[in-house]
């Protein structure tokens, strides 16, 4: 019998609990996954508040893994036991030591990439991966703004478009962030606590604005992001740390340029088999070649997914942060 965290209701840390967990042999087109690393990302805070719905409850938490495959279902083909696989896409149940997988849901690791550096990189580096290349394809020459800079989505953003040839600017909320921002590929970090970041943007594109904003945020910064666009730029708003934003009058993007928005998720750009496969294989070679370099700075054991999302909520966590079963 293995173990696992569920939660009974929503609410707070204290609904997360350290309990059995049995999740029974594989059916057909599913795969049973031993984990070695479990990924820790804002979104499992959402689903612990609610504010994302999980399918039902009682309900374990988790979007991403990584591990060894167990034991291999009826009318699965291309997995067998002892294959290195990870994922970053539903169903949620990732904070256990064992869980059932859909098959197409998985991708094998190459060599070169460990579990728990797929474990960390997954989510945030597909995600990174489609805010790149899909909501806005980003060029050399561009410039981008992304909220939350020293994250772990951002700094791997920072990397990639700077890879790519474009000028970063990101917001963080310390001179300590702002240093390991800069030291991932962020040109311009912008310290939101001690000046107006929209400001600052507009002078450091001579008042042009950017191309794209990034903003992972949602409430404290959405309508200022809005102000750092240049006519016919594109709001990418892909979380929503602060708070849900509040209704407004779409007139406010003809307003403010004929602005571009976009509400996008990892699950709609990775649907297709083949569409998580590629963006898989893109961060696999992004990570290979060194253009994208992770530092997992925090490691927690699962048992203590309290502590973890205690401190990934108060913001005391830079880079990427994994769970150890």
């Amino acid at each position: 019998m293995g173990k696992a965290v569920y939660i009974h209701k929503t609410g707070g840390v204290e609904v997360l609990k350290w309990e059995d967990h049995d999740p029974g042999p594989p059916a057909a087109g599913q795969v049973r996954v031993r984990h070695e690393f479990v990924g820790l990302n804002f979104i499992d805070i959402y689903h612990r508040r609610g504010l994302y719905p999980l399918p039902q409850l009682p309900w374990i938490l988790g979007q991403e893994g990584a591990g060894v495959v167990e034991e291999v279902g009826p009318e699965v083909t291309g997995f067998r036991s002892g294959d290195r696989v990870a994922y970053a896409s539903g169903p949620p149940g990732a904070y256990a030591q064992d869980r059932l997988m859909p098959a197409n849901r998985l991708v094998k690791l190459p060599e070169g990439i460990s579990t728990e550096l797929a474990a960390a990189t997954m989510l945030k580096g597909m995600t990174a991966r489609y805010l790149l290349h899909g909501c806005y394809p980003v060029k050399a020459g561009d410039t981008i703004l992304i909220h939350a800079a020293a994250g772990g989505v951002g700094s791997i953003v920072c990397q990639w478009a700077h890879h790519l040839g474009a000028r970063v600017i990101g917001t963080v909320g310390s001179e300590a962030k702002a240093a390991y921002a800069a030291g991932h590929g962020c040109d311009f970090p912008i310290l939101y606590r001690q000046e107006d970041f929209a400001a600052k943007v507009k002078q450091l594109t001579s008042g042009e604005g950017v191309n794209v904003v990034y903003d992972s945020v949602g409430q404290a910064t959405f309508m200022k992001s809005l102000d750092c666009l240049r006519p016919l730029g594109t709001m990418v708003s892909f979380g929503q740390s602060s708070g849900p934003i509040a209704p407004f009058d779409l007139s406010v993007l003809a307003a403010k340029g004929s602005l571009f928005l976009t509400r996008p998720t990892l699950m709609t750009y990775t649907a297709k088999q083949r569409d998580l496969v590629a963006h898989a294989e893109d961060l696999f070679e992004m990570l290979l070649k060194d253009a994208v370099r992770v530092e997992i700075n925090q490691r927690y054991a699962l048992a203590d997914a309290a502590l973890a999302h205690t401190e990934m909520e108060s913001r005391r966590t830079t880079g990427a942060s994994v769970l150890v079963p």
